[in-house]
């Protein structure tokens, strides 16, 4: 009898934040949107060793700072608290005092330490919050384990978002399951180096903070750090990670027989939520992939990639079903790369349209029908190296212009 090798790294079809056992979570809504959900909970019933990364922007908001220094402390958490709405940013020492609060509230109502509390939030930039209402959501909400309290998490994060976004994976780890579960929020100002974006990943693996960080921080660089949207970074975005030993096995380390397994579930965790953000930017149509091949490095490769799916003239040309290929030469030419335009190749999926230097003859009907779906995808070869990149991002459409034009009304 054969026997069948178990997947060493699989996804889990409707796995979620609570996937991983010890997780609990709920949403719930206070009033400070005027009728969805919008203040929730992740709570670990154990404290999590944790990994965060945060904005580039010179403007981080208070919740960031106190979630810094929160993990400053003891490098672990339990609970995550975090509402929409309002952003609580650029607020000045008020803003600082409010989210300090929260957190305080937060550590009351489940009867932890304040430094086991990280605090997030989302929304319009400039306003305070509403203390009372915040007050009553630390005070009634409601935590529990069922598929419904992850999708009531998941709704209470949301802004501009059309959908829920998460992802699960599970991978073997010295014979054991353990479970890698996401969930995000984010469908404007989305640029690579963060964006206004929140992510949370929960996992029952064995592993130190400061092991946990680097694995992330890895897993960021090839997902939300390879996406774009309208080329703006907010002061809100915080990706945070929390693995809370709950399967049993010899801690994880890169020098860990099975390292690569969890490392290639949290990386395709967070593609997978990277993607369903591209996808979901606002007012989008369409998911555009970017494949670049041949670089001169990775890092090459990478920014190439970034800059066509950044690139407004692309945008709206995928937005128009135009497969106009000189907007992706001049995305490619002003990259700062140095590369060698006889040699490089284009497609647009399958179809050759430019290949050394010269225009490749090709069916436009056929290939304007094929960016009218709902995935596309770009394909460049430098043929000058060994290195390779990608990149999601979305079309430009009318919707993006209506929907920020009155974002505060």
């Amino acid at each position: 009898m054969k026997l069948v090798k178990e997947e060493t790294v699989k996804p889990i079809k409707g796995g979620t934040i609570l996937s991983p056992l010890g997780y609990k979570a709920g949403g719930m809504h206070t009033g400070l949107r005027y009728a969805k959900k919008d203040f929730g909970v992740i709570y670990s019933e154990k404290p999590a060793q944790c990994g965060a990364v945060y904005t580039q922007s010179h403007f981080q908001a208070a919740p960031l700072k106190v979630t810094q220094e929160s993990i400053s402390q003891s490098h672990k958490l339990q609970a995550i608290v975090v509402n929409s709405a309002i952003a609580n940013a650029c607020t000045g020492e008020q803003g600082l005092r409010d989210a300090y609060q929260t957190r305080e509230w937060t550590a009351e109502r489940f009867q932890i330490p304040e430094e086991y509390v990280a605090v997030a939030s989302t929304g319009v930039i400039g306003e305070w919050l509403p203390m009372d209402k915040m007050k009553k959501g630390c005070s009634e909400i409601q935590v529990d384990a069922d598929p419904e309290s992850a999708q009531s998490f998941q709704q209470a994060i949301l802004t501009t978002d059309t959908i829920e976004k998460s992802s699960c994976y599970q991978v073997m780890i010295d014979g054991k399951t353990v479970t890698i579960g996401g969930c995000a929020k984010g469908s404007g100002m989305i640029h690579p180096n963060m964006a206004t974006m929140l992510g949370f990943i929960t996992t029952d693996a064995t592993i130190s903070s400061d092991v946990l960080q680097t694995a992330l921080k890895t897993a960021i660089d090839q997902s939300f750090n390879q996406i774009t949207v309208d080329g703006e970074t907010s002061t809100n975005d915080m990706v945070i990670s929390l693995a809370n030993g709950m399967v049993e096995h010899v801690a994880l380390h890169d020098d860990h027989p099975d390292w690569t397994h969890f490392q290639k579930g949290l990386t395709l965790v967070c593609e997978d939520l990277a993607k369903q953000i591209a996808r979901d930017g606002e007012g989008a149509t369409k998911l555009v992939e970017v494949n670049v091949t041949g670089a001169p490095s990775h890092q090459d490769a990478n920014i190439l990639a970034k800059k066509i799916v950044g690139s407004n003239l692309v945008k709206t040309a995928l937005f128009g079903g135009d497969p106009n290929w000189g907007r992706i030469v001049g995305a490619l030419g002003h990259s700062g790369v140095d590369l060698i335009p006889h040699q490089c190749d284009i497609r647009i999926g399958d179809t050759l349209v430019f290949s050394k230097g010269t225009p490749q003859p090709f069916n436009e009907e056929e290939v304007s029908r094929y960016m009218q779906a709902e995935h596309v995808s770009i394909s460049v070869s430098l043929q000058s190296g060994k290195g390779i990149g990608k990149a999601w991002g979305c079309d430009l459409t009318y919707d993006y212009v209506k929907i920020n034009a009155s974002y505060r009304t």
